[in-house]
């Protein structure tokens, strides 16, 4: 059972499908992602399939990017599961879920977070807690995400 949750919630201007593509190919995710732009030289590897169950994104970076790896463990029309393992600066294994629903002006986006703090995170987390360390973080995504699904055609 996870002993923390972040949840943040947005409606985006643009078809669900728009949306879905967005969060279900990580090739996308530089154009919305708020810690793409963390480290200008950060290293990608993009494994298995282009999209969906199986595809896997790995990442290198400085010290704020850290280096980590995703996996897209759930797909379907309304939910996409990623299973996200941080490798640097401290090592955690957290579950990623953004659900979607239609709704008059565009698609609700809930973008969640779950895990366990251990270590490092756990110290950090008495005084500050994980939803003030991500939430921002949530916040600048889903902005983003309405940039780039209104910039697709």
């Amino acid at each position: 059972m996870a002993d923390f949750e972040v949840v943040r919630q947005a409606v985006i201007p643009a078809q669900l499908s728009t949306v879905h593509t967005l969060l279900a190919d990580f090739h996308e995710w530089r154009k919305w992602s708020p810690w793409e732009d963390v480290d200008p030289d950060l290293r990608r590897t993009f494994t298995g399939p282009e999209s969906g169950v199986g595809a896997k994104y790995a990442w290198a970076g400085n010290r704020k990017a850290g280096a980590g790896n995703m996996e897209i463990v759930r797909d379907t029309d309304r939910e996409v599961g990623v299973r996200l393992e941080f490798e640097k600066p401290f090592k955690a294994v957290n579950d990623v879920r953004f659900t979607l629903h239609p709704v008059p002006d565009g698609t609700e986006v809930v973008w969640r977070m779950t895990g366990n703090r251990s270590g490092l995170i756990k110290v950090l987390s008495k005084v500050l807690p994980m939803d003030n360390m991500i939430g921002k973080d949530f916040e600048k995504g889903l902005d983003r995400l309405k940039t780039a699904a209104g910039a697709r055609p």
